[in-house]
């Protein structure tokens, strides 16, 4: 299963999207808006004034609140950016304990921000947007600084290997869980790769044709789903395959399942088990899936990125 149309979202810092795209996700983690209002600049005429366009940013993660070690910054911006090198140079991310970290453009309206590796626990991170006056284009120039804080909890990476059906859940450094899983099956493999959960939702609709499946599928109620990509895959709860099947086969449609019941209120269950146990931010890993590698620009997937191919991505470099 993909996509869902309708959800109810369980943490306090998500909102409800009905309709699933990058702005969704955004909207989901509880993106800041940035306002960066254009002006004509010094000395411009009225019909300069009556041109200008607004620029705003959607920034995520969100303020105060508390995210896994592989949480990036991104910054989605609503106007294509001439001048990347004035945008990127107007913002810095910094992080206590130091480490280095850098911006990576996917595109012109969208710029992403990560260190080498995954953040240490209990980094606190501020990101300092000073757009005010930048010139980011043709009579367009911010017109608002911001800065966003959050924190880094512990750390949780989780890997799913679809030759096993299996995955192996380590928090800090100690393993604390394995769990059967079904995969996607010979006709609609998992992506494989590094992938950040962005979402995480209690119960949500999962429904085939809005990713472009037909009539395959409508679930009303799959139970924990948490987003892995923008596009539509997710780990979640499955109580309609009989339970044999997973850690045997790949059975789904792209989608990590883990057994669950209808309604998802058994805690004994590897669905509720995983949900209750996971953040946004978390790392989860799939491997041999047979499929294609995810891409870095779907969802929060930027670590599937060499350091050098990230940094060469940045409008400083």
């Amino acid at each position: 299963m993909r996509t869902p149309r309708q959800s109810r979202i369980s943490d306090p810092a998500e909102r409800q999207q009905p309709q699933w795209s990058r702005r969704g996700v955004l909207t989901a983690l509880g993106a800041l808006p940035v306002a960066a209002a254009l002006t004509a600049g010094p000395g411009g005429t009225a019909q300069a004034a009556e041109a200008r366009r607004t620029l705003t940013a959607s920034v995520i993660p969100r303020p105060g609140a508390t995210y896994g070690v592989g949480m990036p910054v991104s910054i989605t911006f609503s106007h294509a950016v001439a001048d990347r090198a004035a945008v990127e140079r107007a913002i810095t991310v910094s992080a206590d304990p130091g480490v280095e970290v850098a911006g990576h453009w996917f595109g012109d309206r969208r710029l992403d921000f990560r260190p080498r590796t995954y953040w240490a626990p209990d980094t606190a991170v501020t990101v300092d947007l000073r757009l005010k006056d930048v010139k980011a284009g043709e009579r367009l120039y911010g017109a608002r600084s911001e800065r966003i804080a959050f924190r880094i909890g512990r750390s949780q990476i989780s890997t799913v290997d679809l030759a096993k059906k299996r995955m192996t859940v380590v928090r800090d450094g100690r393993t604390v869980a394995a769990y059967p899983v079904t995969g996607g099956n010979a006709d609609h493999t998992s992506w494989s790769g590094i992938m950040v959960i962005s979402e995480r939702l209690q119960e949500t609709r999962m429904e085939s044709s809005t990713v472009g499946l037909g009539h395959e599928y409508d679930i009303p109620d799959v139970p924990h789903a948490q987003r892995l990509t923008t596009s539509g895959t997710f780990i979640h709860g499955n109580y309609w395959t009989d339970a044999e099947v997973f850690g045997r086969d790949n059975t789904t449609h792209g989608c990590i399942g883990l057994h669950d019941a209808k309604g998802g209120d058994d805690e004994k269950t590897a669905g509720h088990a995983f949900f209750a146990g996971s953040r946004v931010g978390d790392v989860v890993v799939v491997r041999n899936s047979g499929g294609r590698a995810v891409d870095p620009a779907n969802g929060l997937c930027g670590w599937n990125m060499a350091w050098k191919t990230w940094t060469a991505g940045s409008a400083l470099r």
